[in-house]
């Protein structure tokens, strides 16, 4: 019988690899293998036999619920540690402008392309839908009336929590951020009598990943449930009926990776491919789950692993999951026009503008979860008013197949966030990140903190217990760090 998937090697395995060279994994037991079979079968079981598939939402829910879970603690923790061990808090709100200003930009670009695309291939011409024939399920009617609710001020009201417990009870991942940096710089600012604390969030950082490792085997049924589910509710037949929208955004998406983000990537030192290659783990449980924060916690692991340092991915990726969007910006562009198109609404290239700029505020605010896309579509056509909201409706039934691509996009485009704004303030590792893309062995996060280490009583020892959880949440090709002598990856 095959073994488990694994995102770790087994000792058996450990004990036969050459010493210094990455354990030879047998192919069933990579995660992302055992993934991509969970979402094939799950197709297959939602195509033919539909109402079954329907009632294994819960396998997929479940496991989403279970990732969400640990995702409030993993923040706290991961930003806590790295405003702990920052000798000078400026270096904190430096990174934390750069990288507001690279989400900005960055954003901006996708919704620009977005709106290019729709309005060169124009998907929604012929349709000629009558809004005031179109009837709105109960779903989508609650889905628009959060949008008309919603306003510019929520934006900023939602970063400041109602109470400590509150913000980790309810998940909302800006508020735990903004709990976590206030609580980091405490510490500093506290100075010796805050020390054990610190070694404190350190060990309990040990703890949390351990227990991400363990829910990380059950990554495959929850691709499974919720593939299944999604088939069998929506069936194949949605995917054809609006087929060129489906189409223009998976290409709008795949040309936005690999030209927009890959030039960023190939600037900032690194193979876009060979980065989307590392995260094949995450990027196909995101597939399955249509939700980013299924991965947030080991993505986080995997980008320090990969040589950004811990307060630069504590800060960015957190961050991204509200302001840097990529995938979301360009749905909201091309959804909005599509309604626009379909409903014979014409709109100037100053209503389209106006658009725009609305997008610009209203996109910021889309959490990574599914649903929150259409929320903040239906916001953004309350507010323009030039576009009937009950044309979202057209786009209501394969909205769930695109927030698959929308997931997919948000996670590459946050992953690379926290690689350029470490090298924008020149403390990537690239020697690191070339060693890990490529399968190099590499020495483990604390034993390359420690050779660039600054003189004792500059800072507090990186006090890490033996079993390093970065090893549990890495990807399966690569080699099990605790493992890899020192001597034999020293820089």
């Amino acid at each position: 019988m095959p073994a488990a998937p694994s995102v770790a090697a087994t000792g058996d395995e450990r004990r036969a690899a050459p010493s210094g060279a990455p354990p030879r994994k047998r192919w069933y037991q990579q995660l992302y293998v055992w993934v991509l079979t969970a979402i094939a079968a799950g197709i297959l079981v939602g195509y033919l036999w539909p109402s079954f598939a329907t009632g294994l939402e819960p396998l997929g829910s479940m496991f989403v619920s279970l990732i969400k879970m640990v995702i409030a603690p993993v923040i706290f923790l991961t930003v806590v540690s790295g405003i702990a061990g920052v000798d000078d808090l400026r270096k904190v709100g430096r990174v934390g402008v750069k990288a507001l200003v690279y989400f900005e930009v960055v954003s901006t670009v996708a919704l620009v392309l977005g709106l290019v695309a729709v309005n060169i291939f124009r998907p929604g011409d012929g349709v000629h839908a009558d809004p005031e024939d179109i009837a709105v399920s109960d779903q989508a009617a609650s889905y628009i009336e959060q949008g008309e609710h919603s306003s510019a001020w929520h934006y900023l009201t939602d970063f400041v929590p109602s109470s400590f417990v509150g913000a980790f009870a309810e998940g909302d991942v800006l508020q735990v951020l903004v709990i976590a940096v206030l609580f980091g710089f405490a510490i500093k600012a506290v100075g010796a009598k805050a020390a054990p604390i610190a070694a404190g969030v350190e060990r309990l950082s040990a703890v949390i990943f351990k227990m991400l490792h363990f829910i990380m085997y059950l990554a495959p049924i929850g691709a499974f449930g919720a593939m299944a589910y999604t088939i069998g509710e929506y069936g194949i037949e949605t995917l054809t009926s609006l087929g060129q929208l489906i189409a223009l955004f998976y290409g709008t998406s795949l040309f936005f990776v690999v030209v927009v983000l890959g030039s960023i990537a190939a600037a900032n030192r690194v193979n876009i491919f060979r980065l989307l290659g590392y995260l094949k783990d995450e990027l196909l449980i995101v597939l399955g789950t249509s939700s980013s924060e299924s991965v947030l916690p080991q993505l986080m692991r995997k980008l320090e692993n990969l040589g950004a340092p811990k307060p630069v991915v504590g800060l960015v990726v957190p961050t991204g999951y509200s302001f840097n969007l990529d995938g979301t910006s360009i749905y909201l562009t091309l959804g909005a026009m599509f309604v626009a198109q379909a409903t014979d609404s014409d709109l100037s290239l100053g209503q389209q503008l106006a658009l725009l700029a609305v997008l610009l505020l209203t996109s910021k605010g889309a959490a990574g979860v599914t649903g929150s896309g259409f929320i903040v579509l239906a916001a953004t056509l309350s507010t323009v008013g030039t576009v009937p909201v009950a044309g979202i409706m057209l786009i209501f039934g394969i909205d769930k197949f695109m927030s698959e691509c929308r997931a997919l996009t948000n996670v590459t485009g946050n992953s690379l966030a926290s690689i350029v704004v470490a090298n924008w303030e020149g403390v990537m590792d690239h020697d690191r990140a070339r060693k890990v893309l490529s399968g190099q062995p590499v020495p483990p996060l604390e034993d390359a903190a420690a050779a660039t280490a600054p003189a004792a009583g500059d800072r507090a020892d990186d006090d890490r217990a033996d079993d390093d959880p970065a090893a549990d949440a890495e990807d399966g090709a690569r080699p099990d760090l605790e493992k890899v002598p020192a001597a034999g990856a020293a820089r």
